[in-house]
């Protein structure tokens, strides 16, 4: 019997909704699963340790440092979990199909071709297999991009304010997830969204926040061409943060099942 490997409690981030993702995720002792964008293996250790030795786990990510990082925390435990690198966006033809493909924070990075991305991973999902994967949906930090846009709008800034705007728009909902899921020909689909508040401080502490600027606050910065402009709007954001918190993402978790049947 293999201990069950526990989710870290020191990542305010990826933990949390690792803990959505493995709430709708129907695991089993010797099942075999794809982890794509697996960066440091949260929650790929945890998967490994409660399908078991009988079991294989095949964790994905693109990114070299992030492979050898979980390859370094693994060292030669649970052998049945490979860490390799890889797009997920491109896997090989020749992967086997899996019982379960699955996915923590990873949807986040099929843009700008969500559906095609989609339609690309689940043929390496076996007939009766699930697909369960994470994302910050629609409505992630809003109170944060009202105050931004009124600001671009006040400011008079009309071509960085329609950049937020497409910025915003982009990003899908739990119900367009759903639907893409069914447009698959998946069956039981399902999303559940649940809030996350996430804690800052202001001035540097909100602009350096690890998990605001990767991915977030950057999306402002690229809505202006001069960078020594958005600096300046960006300071004068962080000056007072009471305008926008607390601050929320939301954990969306959407999941389908393939046909029993080959199609």
């Amino acid at each position: 019997m293999t201990d069950i490997w526990p989710l870290p409690t020191n990542d305010p981030w990826s933990t949390p909704f690792a803990q959505t993702l493995l709430g709708h995720l129907d695991l089993f002792p010797g099942a075999t699963v794809l982890d794509i964008a697996a960066g440091g293996g949260i929650p790929s250790f945890h998967i490994a340790s409660k399908v078991g030795p009988e079991g294989k786990v095949l964790a994905v990510d693109i990114n070299h440092r992030q492979v050898l990082r979980a390859r370094t925390i693994q060292q030669n435990r649970m052998p049945w979990l490979q860490f390799e690198v890889a797009d997920m966006k491109q896997l090989p033809p020749s992967l086997p199909q899996f019982d379960r493909i699955t996915g923590n924070l990873s949807f986040m990075f099929f843009r700008p071709h969500r559906f095609e991305a989609l339609q690309s991973l689940v043929q390496f999902l076996k007939p009766g297999g699930q697909l369960v994967l994470t994302f910050p949906s629609l409505g992630t930090f809003d109170s944060l991009w009202v105050v931004v846009e009124e600001e671009m709008k006040k400011r008079g800034y009309e071509k960085e304010q329609k950049a937020l705007l497409e910025y915003i728009h982009e990003r899908p909902s739990a119900k367009q997830a759903e639907e893409w899921l069914k447009d698959l020909g998946m069956e039981r689909v399902k999303a559940s969204e649940e809030p996350l508040e996430v804690v800052t401080g202001p001035g540097r502490a909100f602009l350096e926040h690890p998990l605001l600027r990767g991915g977030f606050l950057d999306d402002v910065y690229e809505c202006f061409e001069d960078q020594t402009l958005a600096d300046e709007f960006m300071n004068f954001i962080a000056e007072d943060i009471s305008r926008f918190v607390p601050l929320h993402a939301m954990r969306c978790a959407f999941s389908g099942w393939a046909s029993q049947t080959e199609s």
